[in-house]
């Protein structure tokens, strides 16, 4: 099943004029999510035993800010960012108040999990949020992950590991630039960062695992955040128990992250989220939403999706399509969906998982042509605006892409619409190195 919606953005004088057509894939089970729904599962009660756990976070709270759009009456012409204007409310009435009784203009809702720590990423902090503990109860010393050079996930996993006393090792793709900043900078600072050729990088299992080997040497051992897993009894698995309780005769203890925390149980942080917005005091269990996020791994979005269903939430999960294809993202939500499974199972019950299948998020395309990474002439201006109008920083690579759609939706109305703001304000400085040019005009406009 394919439905696509357009959203014309313009951009400003001198500017390449884009077209964002976001095209929405279903995945494998177009009906998956109603399906799940009308399932026997038994939601609170399930959920509460997947949440029964250690987290890194002290709560799972978040601020919670509304967009009203107005349209500026000196333009008329396409529906775009440059012709409506944007009113930060950053404390807007919940509860009763988003279920449809009161009539509201055109907007929607920012979660600001952007604000949840100064130099970790708002989706990296839900991820770590039940893999740190993990960490620390198997007494883990070091840690094996990798990413781009400007990867928001190495320096999140940097970052944490440092506050927790752990050493992390972070490979990052391509070569070291020519000046520090940005993501990269706080990697290095925190971390320790070896550059790997690309040849090497695209087989990122196999790299992770050598080098996780070399740092454990000939007295450590090396397992995966799964043997983790499956060594507290609590949290389900126990095959692989006597494997991770002989590391702790070990010298060095080395455990592998997938590359943007794409495991099992970093979704555990996302659903904790989820069951937070759901108070009746927040969004509710009722309501029906559309949630809108960018996805780079696309490991939140399926977290996201897995969350409604386990809660029985009328949700529906939209993610932009950012750094892979269509079929890429679907091959991983079926993987993250049954590695799920796989790790839950034994302790909750195959019925109470029986919901859960792939064509839980619905993938959007972005049609402006443009390789993973790169961002298009005027996309930085209209960050600006943004950011002078609300407050609000996005970035042109991936925050702003989850805000067109959702000031697309929320002018149409059909829906409540709620965008997870991820963060990606550290990635600003590494694209004013990269795009100097695009800068330079935000300078040049504040003079005109």
């Amino acid at each position: 099943m394919l439905k696509t919606t357009k959203f014309q953005l313009q951009q400003p004088r001198n500017a390449m004029v884009s077209s964002f057509t976001f095209r929405l894939h279903y995945g494998s089970s177009p009906n998956g999510l109603k399906e799940a729904l009308k399932s026997n599962f038994p939601k609170e009660e399930f959920v509460s035993k997947l949440l029964k756990r250690k987290w890194a976070l002290r709560s799972p709270d978040t601020k919670i800010n509304q967009i009203t759009i107005s349209k500026d009456g000196l333009q008329l012409g396409g529906e775009n960012l440059w012709n409506l204007s944007f009113l930060n409310n950053p404390q807007p009435s919940l509860g009763d108040h988003v279920t449809g009784k009161y009539r509201q203009e055109p907007s929607f809702y920012v979660v600001r999990d952007d604000l949840l720590h100064p130099l970790v990423n708002g989706n990296k902090a839900r991820k770590l949020d039940a893999l740190l503990p993990l960490l620390e109860d198997s007494s883990v010393t070091d840690v094996v992950t990798c990413g781009g050079c400007q990867s928001a996930h190495a320096a999140a996993v940097a970052v944490s590991c440092a506050e927790r006393g752990l050493k992390s090792h972070l490979l990052l793709r391509g070569e070291q630039p020519a000046t520090l900043t940005g993501y990269n900078l706080i990697s290095t600072l925190y971390g320790n960062v070896r550059y790997v050729p690309r040849s090497l990088y695209a087989r990122r299992e196999e790299m992770l695992l050598k080098h996780a080997g070399l740092v454990a040497g000939n007295d450590g051992l090396v397992f995966s955040l799964a043997d983790l897993e499956a060594s507290l009894s609590s949290n389900g698995c126990s095959e692989h128990s006597s494997h991770v309780n002989a590391l702790t005769k070990s010298s060095k203890k080395v455990v592998v992250v997938n590359e943007g925390a794409g495991d099992a149980a970093a979704l555990l942080g996302v659903l904790r989220l989820v069951e937070y917005l759901s108070r009746d005091h927040l969004f509710g269990k009722e309501q029906p939403l559309e949630i809108i996020i960018d996805a780079g791994t696309g490991t939140t979005a399926i977290g996201l999706g897995i969350g409604a269903v386990c809660l029985g939430l009328p949700w529906e999960v939209t993610a932009v399509m950012l750094a892979d294809t269509i079929d890429g993202y679907q091959k991983k939500e079926e993987s993250l969906i049954s590695e799920f499974r796989k790790c839950f199972t034994l302790h909750l019950g195959e019925q109470a998982l029986s919901g859960l299948e792939p064509g839980l998020v619905q993938w959007a395309e972005r049609s402006s042509p443009r390789k993973f990474g790169n961002i298009l002439k005027g996309e930085v201006e209209i960050c600006q605006k943004i950011a002078q109008e609300t407050g609000i920083l996005v970035d042109p690579v991936y925050t702003l892409a989850a805000w067109e759609l959702a000031t697309q939706l929320g002018q149409e109305g059909n829906a409540k619409v709620v965008m997870l703001h991820t963060g990606g304000t550290l990635g600003m400085f590494g694209l004013a190195q990269r795009y100097k040019s695009y800068f330079e005009m935000l300078t040049d406009e504040s003079c005109s």
